[in-house]
C-alpha cells in the first residue's frame, strides 16, 4: 500500500493522493458490480427496445403465411443505421415475445442465463395457456434464435461508431435449451445487446396499453414501438417509408385505409391524441401524429 503524503509538507499532494485512492476504490467496487441489460429499476409495466430496432421493419405486422426468408436483406431503417438481417420475417406477436425475454434477462447479471416458466410467460405477453400456444411459443423463440442482424450505426459525420462496428453480428437470442419435465426456458442473451440499450437509445413500451389491443391491430402495435422511440409531441413519417417499414405490400390506397384503422386504435387506448395524413412541405403525404400532453 502506498505511503501518504505527510499532509504538513505538502498539502494538496496529500488531497490529490486520497482522491485518486477512492477513485481506484470506486472504479473496483464498479467492475465487480455486475452489468444489466439496460435501465435497472424499470417499472413493471414497461418494456424496452432498442430505438435502432423499434424504427426498423425487423418486426412487422405480417400475415403468418406471408412470411419471407431473408438473406442479408437491408432492412427499413433511419438514416443512421444500416441493419442486415437474415432470418424468417418476423411479426409483431414475436416482438412481444422478444420483449418480454430482453424484460427478464434485464432481471439479473449480464450473460447469466434466463430461466423462463413458459405458462407464465404466455400469461405475461397476454396469451392463454393453451396447448397450440406452447407450440406457437416455441416456433417463435426457434425464429429468434435464428435471426441475426449485422448492425452498422453511423455518427452525423456519416462514420461507424466504433461501439457498433461494421462487422457486429447478433442473434435475437443466442440459443435457448427447453426441459420438458420443469416446462421451462434456459434462454442465452448475448452480452454485446447491451450496446444497443446505451446511452438510453431504446424506446420505453407501455406493457399494459399493449396488451389492450383489439384483435388483428398489429400495424397500431407496429406504430406504438416507433412512436415510443421519440419524445417530440408532434411526430411526422413519410407514408412511402412507412409502407416499406410495416412490410406492406398492398396498394397505397389500402395502406391508407389500414394506417386510419391502427391510428383510431392508438387514439383509444390515448398513445397518440390525434393524428391526420397530410401533405408536407415538399408535397408529399404524411402521417402527422399528436401525442398527449403530460399533465
Amino acid at each position: 500500500m502506498p505511503r501518504l503524503a505527510s499532509a504538513g509538507a505538502d498539502p494538496l499532494a496529500w488531497v490529490r493522493q486520497k482522491s485518486a485512492e477512492v477513485a481506484a476504490r470506486a472504479d473496483q467496487k464498479a467492475a465487480e458490480t455486475p452489468q444489466q441489460m439496460f435501465l435497472p429499476g424499470m417499472d413493471e409495466f414497461m418494456r424496452a427496445m432498442p430505438n435502432h430496432i423499434a424504427r426498423s421493419s425487423l418486426f412487422a405486422p405480417v400475415a403468418p403465411g406471408r412470411k419471407k426468408i431473408h438473406d442479408g436483406t437491408v432492412l427499413v431503417s433511419r438514416g443512421d443505421a444500416v441493419i442486415r438481417f437474415k432470418g424468417k420475417q418476423l411479426d409483431e406477436a414475436q416482438a412481444d415475445v422478444w420483449m418480454q425475454a430482453m424484460h427478464e434477462a434485464n432481471k439479473q447479471p449480464l450473460g447469466k442465463p434466463v430461466i423462463i416458466n413458459r405458462a407464465a410467460f404466455l400469461t405475461a405477453i397476454g396469451r392463454s395457456t393453451q396447448g397450440e400456444n406452447y407450440k406457437w411459443l416455441h416456433r417463435a423463440m426457434e425464429d429468434l434464435a435464428f435471426a441475426m442482424l449485422v448492425i452498422e450505426v453511423t455518427t452525423q459525420d456519416g462514420k461507424p461508431k466504433i461501439a457498433i462496428g461494421k462487422t457486429r453480428a447478433l442473434h435475437m437470442i443466442e440459443g435457448f435449451d427447453y426441459d420438458d419435465e420443469t416446462e421451462t426456458y434456459t434462454l442465452r442473451i448475448d452480452p454485446r445487446w447491451r450496446v444497443m440499450y446505451g446511452n438510453r437509445e431504446f424506446a420505453l413500451i407501455d406493457w399494459d396499453k399493449r396488451r389492450q389491443f383489439g384483435l388483428h391491430q398489429n400495424m397500431a402495435k407496429a406504430l406504438q414501438r416507433l412512436v415510443a422511440t421519440s419524445a417530440d409531441p408532434l411526430q411526422r413519417y413519410a407514408l412511402d417509408w412507412l409502407k416499406g417499414k410495416l412490410e406492406y405490400s398492398s396498394p397505397m390506397r389500402k395502406f391508407r385505409e389500414a394506417l386510419g384503422s391502427a391510428c383510431k386504435e392508438l387514439e383509444r387506448l390515448e398513445i397518440v391524441s390525434a393524428w391526420r395524413i397530410q401533405i408536407s412541405t415538399k408535397g408529399k403525404p404524411q402521417l402527422a401524429l399528436w401525442l398527449p400532453v403530460a399533465s
